[in-house]
């Protein structure tokens, strides 16, 4: 008689996450003495406001968070989401339609494990989000994907979201701004995507996360302020992760449907009933405060932004088109891959980046992540000088290529 394996299939078959996985790596490597920059994890560089972290230190003595509280989120923070998502996109949705989540990642898992059952599936178009189609397929779905690149600033058309299209799909995964391209879709364009979405009788999942961060002419918009009819039909994601710089306390939501929401906040109850107290009252804070808070960081990301994007386009090989939202450059690099550089010649960008990291001492996260090779994520959401100095180590190396 055989061993059955030790890990279930379905948990055997996750890849571990590469941005954190990069990331681990770069500050390991940092704690032996290397002096490592990291372009690799997506999160604010600045601390989590004051009067923020001071609405928690207050929850922390007050002992009605010491208990168990309702698992779908606190009351009063559901009330100011429902509040906040009516002043900051137009979207009107009442508490009842909000479950508050350990993070964004498990309101994106929630939902597609309420929404799908095993053969359906998911379009999603990529450069993608490495959490995404592992969290479609641990729900049962399958991830279809629309590979779009730096030609069309990584923007798919109805076009090809209708070639992917077939009697099974279910769901279409949405993110504007995106994660890892900063590609940002205009109001004109959402409303195209959702009309033809309705059209299908198609779900929509948008991720909302990096709402509040694009930059110039670029604007934001909700697809189901675009596209009121498909409301019914869509689900939202955000959290208080991006904007208020605050990563680490581990508070997201979604917004659906009625029956939907009460459906995931069964599936919490079960897996982790309420999110932490603590972070719930943070969280609480920082929606019901104002914006400027992330206006101040967003002054800071645009400049960045700015900077990184020019000098990755100085480098021979590399072309990077300009982000419009959230705080990553994608450049490709596809022109570099098979040259020699160091003695070496990568294949891949998942190669090269190990090369830069060994001998620039720069963290980057390969494209492999996002369903994409032959391009790179650089993160600028670290110091001006950190980001000068690492995109220079980057191409001084890489001019050696030939």
């Amino acid at each position: 008689m055989t061993d059955r394996p030790r890990i279930s299939a379905r948990i055997g078959g996750i890849s571990e996450s590469a941005t954190l996985a990069v990331d681990a790596k770069a500050k390991a490597l940092k704690a032996a003495g290397h002096p490592v920059i990291g372009f690799g994890a997506g999160e604010p560089d600045f601390p989590t406001p004051d009067y923020i972290v001071e609405a928690a230190v207050a929850a922390c003595r007050d002992s009605r968070f010491h208990r168990y509280t309702p698992a779908g989120g606190l009351p009063e923070l559901k009330e100011a989401i429902a509040a906040k998502t009516l002043r900051d996109s137009g979207y009107r949705v009442e508490p009842n339609q909000v479950l508050v989540t350990n993070g964004g990642k498990q309101a994106i898992y929630e939902a597609f494990a309420t929404l799908l059952d095993p053969g359906d599936e998911v379009i999603v178009i990529a450069p993608y989000w490495t959490t995404y189609p592992e969290s479609i397929r641990l729900a049962g779905g399958t991830p279809v994907y629309v590979v779009t690149d730096e030609s069309t600033g990584y923007l798919a058309t109805v076009e090809q979201l209708e070639a992917a299209r077939t009697d099974r799909t279910k769901v279409l995964l949405f993110v504007s701004p995106s994660n890892p391209t900063g590609a940002v879709y205009s109001p004109e364009q959402v409303r195209e995507i959702g009309r033809w979405a309705l059209e299908h009788n198609l779900w929509v999942l948008t991720d909302e996360i990096y709402e509040h961060l694009v930059y110039g002419d670029a604007r934001f918009s909700s697809m189901p302020v675009e596209v009121p009819e498909l409301a019914d039909r869509t689900v939202v994601v955000n959290g208080v992760a991006k904007t208020y710089a605050m990563t680490g306390w581990r508070v997201g939501w979604l917004i659906g449907p009625v029956d939907v929401v009460k459906a995931a906040t069964n599936l919490q109850s079960h897996a982790t009933s309420n999110v932490a107290n603590v972070s719930q009252a943070a969280a609480l804070a920082a929606v019901s405060g104002d914006l400027s808070a992330v206006e101040e960081m967003k002054q800071a990301f645009d400049r960045r932004r700015q900077t990184i994007v020019r000098m990755l386009n100085e480098i021979p090989g590399v072309v990077c088109p300009e982000p419009q939202g959230a705080f990553y450059a994608y450049p490709s690099v596809k022109e570099i891959l098979g040259k020699e550089i160091r003695g070496q010649r990568p294949q891949t960008s998942s190669e090269l980046a190990s090369l830069i990291l060994e001998h620039a001492k720069v963290a980057v996260v390969p494209g492999e992540a996002f369903g994409t090779p032959g391009y790179l994520r650089l993160s600028y959401a670290l110091s001006d000088a950190d980001l000068v100095e690492g995109v220079s180590r980057i191409a001084k190396l890489l001019s050696e290529a030939h």
